[in-house]
């Protein structure tokens, strides 16, 4: 089984900075939406979005590290006979949770505290005492069910615009979910009644999921604004011209003024995420960046040459550099 650190080709002491930094920069290179129909760097990108999601979550890298998961976020064998359990129920309910575990049940504790089975026990009735006349009497006790946590990766985009998801449960059952639109990572969700079953006729706990959204390769979010990093070309920049940016909702036509420069800013509103409060939506930062052909253009350095010696100009003296 692969190591997670070698997936995101980080070593084991890296900050969670660092952790995102490599998964974002993989991420822009095998995200399927970049490589479609590339069935290497969909298997990829899911080994990277793996990886991402165990060691971005410190608890989840703290027990991967402890060799309590492995690299699949999967219990690892219990050593020395103990099992870790979380149970995290019942505030403020009038049912006490129980969480017995594996090594004993319900019926072994009460079998212990009244002398018999689970149900009832052996109490002295009459004047012989426990052997003459003995009654049983029985007992039942309601218990509210533990909770479970479970997790769900969800895209970018999909957080931002809502989607369906289905999870599956511990008990091997699956339940639909919504994820509500505009979403945040690590927010969770309460399934009620989901979690563990109760103990005699008590209420089942609830389940809680945890939503992980994964890093976009190029949209960022900063409260429910979008930000995109545009490229744009030297004619673009110059000529100004129409062109096609892409949103959450999909793609839309932006003018670029002419004489832009790198880092030049558009705003497209109510391009942004949908509150949870039902208010006006927020808007996308557009942020153009001027990209030069990465091949030697010789008639792009004969024109600029020429155009550089009938136009002296250096922005650095205009932004009092020199």
């Amino acid at each position: 089984m692969k190591d997670l650190y070698a997936v995101l080709g980080v070593s084991r002491q890296a900050s969670q900075d660092d952790i995102k930094k490599a998964y974002r920069k993989l991420a822009k290179t095998y995200h399927p939406d970049l490589n479609p129909g590339n069935k290497d760097a969909e298997q990829k990108f899911k080994e990277i979005s793996q990886a991402y999601d165990i060691l971005a979550d410190a608890d989840k890298r703290k027990r991967y590290d402890a060799g309590e998961i492995d690299a699949t976020g999967q219990e690892q064998a219990p050593r020395g006979g103990f099992y870790r359990s979380y149970n995290a129920g019942g505030r403020g309910s009038k049912y006490s949770n129980f969480d017995f575990g594996e090594e004993f049940s319900a019926e072994d504790i009460f079998a212990d505290l009244f002398g018999g089975g689970f149900g009832g026990f052996r109490g002295g009735g009459g004047p012989g005492g426990a052997g003459a006349g003995a009654r049983t009497r029985s007992y039942r006790t309601q218990a509210r069910g533990g909770d479970v946590n479970y997790s769900i990766r969800v895209g970018f985009v999909e957080a931002a615009t809502g989607a369906r998801k289905r999870i599956r449960l511990a008990d091997g059952n699956t339940v639909d979910i919504t994820i509500p639109a505009g979403c945040e990572d690590g927010q969770a969700l309460r399934l009620k009644g989901k979690g563990k079953p109760g103990l005699g006729g008590g209420p089942a706990g609830d389940a809680y999921v945890k939503i992980k959204v994964e890093p976009h390769p190029f949209f960022r979010r900063e409260g429910n604004d979008i930000h995109l990093d545009l490229p744009i070309n030297l004619q673009e920049a110059v000529e100004g011209g129409t062109v096609t940016v892409p949103t959450v909702n999909g793609p839309v036509s932006m003018k670029i003024p002419a004489g832009s420069n790198t880092g030049k800013t558009m705003r497209l509103r109510g391009r942004g995420i949908a509150p949870k409060d039902g208010g006006t939506k927020g808007d996308q930062f557009v942020h153009l960046k001027v990209v030069l052909p990465e091949e030697q253009d010789e008639e792009l350095k004969s024109f600029a040459r020429k155009w550089g010696r009938k136009h002296p100009y250096n922005p650095r003296e205009k932004a009092g550099m020199t």
